[in-house]
């Protein structure tokens, strides 16, 4: 993981060619963020399916890597986005004041909307420059605006808004995070499959493993905030209790919530190894990973 991390950064370091014309307190704006360290998780995952289809074929993970870079840009946009005084208000995030406190809202929604529609001209590079064939680059395009926009990710965080109204219930609480966290690893999963060749009963598998995946994820996420290291999260505990939200824990109680993780990994798991991979081991690594996860 600390290597593929470190591959990934390097190629973010340089997200924005140097030959562009980028008023400089937007390119700070962007880098501020998107090199603000985190797991990195939906490009490894990205790396990882690619690996998992064609083992370790060098071309596909070459043809990967922008694609990678493209889902950590849009990610990074939207915790941007998510940070707003009229969305969560936060003023940290992994430890460092939050974007619109540093570069004030204006710059810092012109930050995230930069790195949304530059995630798309990186995907296009994995076909110009990366050996990724012109369909599939096209497939995982058709894809990305499927899964980050308003049926997917960007659908969730409206629901998100919603259900701070005191709507939320079981049923709306999976709608929310299977469309907020949920969609953007199912993204990952499949675009990493699509660059290594994956059949259609591969793309099935790897789908339903970046559901339950995302869903495992999020209900983590919702038992860290109220009983994770601070220094760790890099951001205050209770966060969600603070904005009134319904959570996995509100809803489901801690210990409910901690044996819903482990059955959602288990079930992930399973859909996987349904896929015949050639190589899901790092995957099934991944899943582990997630579950014992402290921040």
């Amino acid at each position: 993981m600390e290597e593929q991390v470190d591959r990934v950064e390097t190629q973010l370091r340089q997200a924005l060619p140097i030959d562009w014309e980028v008023p400089g307190a937007l390119s700070e704006a962007v880098q501020y963020s998107l090199m603000a360290g985190g797991k990195r998780l939906r490009p490894l995952l990205v790396l990882a399916a690619a690996e998992a289809v064609a083992a370790d074929d060098a071309d596909t993970s070459r043809g990967a890597m922008p694609i990678a870079c493209a889902i950590e840009m849009i990610h990074t946009y939207s915790l941007i986005h998510d940070d707003l005084p009229a969305m969560d208000n936060d003023d940290f995030r992994r430890g460092k004041p939050t974007n619109h406190r540093v570069y004030g809202e204006a710059m810092a929604i012109l930050a995230g909307d930069a790195l949304l529609t530059h995630a798309f001209f990186s995907i296009t590079q994995a076909a110009k420059h990366g050996g990724l064939p012109a369909d599939r680059a096209l497939a995982i395009v058709e894809d990305l605006s499927y899964y980050a926009g308003a049926r997917g990710m960007v659908g969730g965080q409206a629901a998100d808004i919603l259900g701070e109204q005191g709507i939320t219930d079981i049923g709306q609480l999976e709608y929310i995070h299977t469309h907020k966290t949920s969609d953007l690893i199912v993204f990952s999963l499949k675009a990493g499959g699509r660059v290594g060749g994956a059949t259609s009963n591969q793309l099935e598998a790897l789908e339903r493993f970046g559901l339950l995946l995302g869903l495992a994820f999020q209900i983590q996420d919702d038992i860290l905030d109220l009983t994770g290291d601070e220094q760790k999260i890099g951001k205050p505990l209770r966060s969600d209790e603070k904005l009134q939200k319904v959570t996995y824990p509100y809803l489901l109680g801690l210990d409910a919530c901690k044996a819903k993780v482990v059955q959602l990994t288990d079930d992930a798991k399973a859909a996987l190894l349904a896929g015949e991979l050639a190589n899901p081991d790092r995957l099934l690594q991944f899943a582990d990973y997630l579950m014992r996860r402290d921040y």
